[in-house]
């Protein structure tokens, strides 16, 4: 199979351009984290506005704010209906960017995207980042405003029965452990879980990493640039919190879309873990798109079909708010 034409340009253009061009995907190898965090950051956010074509208007976008693990977070709270509507189905989204990079400013568009194709309320929580902030920071937080989303449910206007929690790569390793984490700890009964291109491990080299280590946007010298930014300790990565395709037990895990691109180095990864999930018996919808990158649902200027992608995605997920709604 191969890349999708449009993204194979959008590839090739990056390729020739010389590094220091400030909108260009981030010349990971030459960037320490220790010194070029902020840069990396500028450069995502250059990046995301570059590749995203205008999303579809909403009745209201509003500035709020979550629980997290030590204190309030920025949240943005997406409603595609109009004032006075009643509680429904929502979706508390973990947005990508290795941990280090992303913002809820980053992420807008996809999150625009999902609320109006989904006709579901979306909540994008700015979680803290490494590695000022480093494991398990992100994932406390994640937890505290999970738990936040169903504690105040009517704040948001989201129906405690039918909540959600999703992410793309690293906000989709979030939103796993999330869900993981309630299902082993007796916490509130989420209905759907929405991973796309999810990091489900950081402990060996999957075969799609080997293949796909340069060349297609998610470079293994950003991974391991993301990683030690990430963990606190390298023996981090074994934690379940850290690399939930580890996890012994997935029995009871709800619903769950995960999407994966063919030409991602997190592809192996993305399918294992849904082949585990299926064979715990956990309802999954396993959807690849083969000619596609890490990182399409944010490039919908680019390819026609990132946008078809959310807009399949939101179709899944009203779908199966809906269903479990009714059950």
């Amino acid at each position: 199979m191969a890349l999708d034409p449009p993204i194979k340009t959008l590839l090739d253009k990056l390729g020739r351009l010389p590094p220091k061009i400030d909108w260009r995907i981030p010349d990971w190898k030459s960037l320490d984290w220790r010194n070029s965090v902020e840069a990396a950051r500028m450069q995502f956010w250059q990046a995301a506005h570059q590749f995203e074509a205008e999303a579809p208007g909403l009745a209201r976008i509003d500035a709020v704010t979550a629980q997290g693990a030590e204190g309030r977070l920025a949240a943005r709270l997406y409603t595609p209906f109009a004032a006075g509507a009643p509680t429904g189905p929502g979706l508390v989204f973990f947005h990508g960017g290795g941990f280090v990079v992303g913002d809820l400013d980053s992420h807008e568009m996809l999150c625009r995207r999902l609320a109006a194709a989904s006709r579901v309320r979306v909540l994008s929580v700015a979680y803290r980042l490494a590695p000022e902030h480093r494991f398990p920071a992100a994932v406390n937080d994640c937890l505290a405003a999970a738990r936040d989303a169903f504690a105040e449910a009517r704040l948001y206007g989201f129906d405690p029965a039918r909540l959600a929690v999703g992410g793309d790569s690293a906000g989709g390793n979030l939103a796993t452990v999330v869900a993981q984490a309630f299902r082993r700890d007796g916490g509130p009964e989420l209905r759907a879980q929405l991973l796309i291109y999810p990091c489900t491990q950081f402990v060996q080299m999957t075969p799609s990493q080997i293949r796909l280590k340069e060349g297609y946007h998610l470079t293994q010298a950003a991974q391991d640039w993301f990683k030690d930014a990430y963990l606190t300790r390298h023996e981090d990565a074994f934690d379940v919190r850290v690399s939930p395709l580890l996890a012994d037990d997935l029995n009871g895990l709800p619903p769950t879309l995960l999407i994966t691109a063919g030409f991602d180095p997190l592809l192996d990864e993305g399918k294992a873990y849904a082949d585990k999930l299926m064979a715990c018996g956990v309802p999954v919808t396993y959807r690849n798109y083969p000619n596609q990158i890490h990182g399409f649902f944010s490039m919908t200027a680019v390819s026609s079909k990132a946008r078809a992608a959310i807009e399949d995605a939101g179709v899944w997920l009203a779908d199966i708010l809906a269903r479990t709604g009714r059950d």
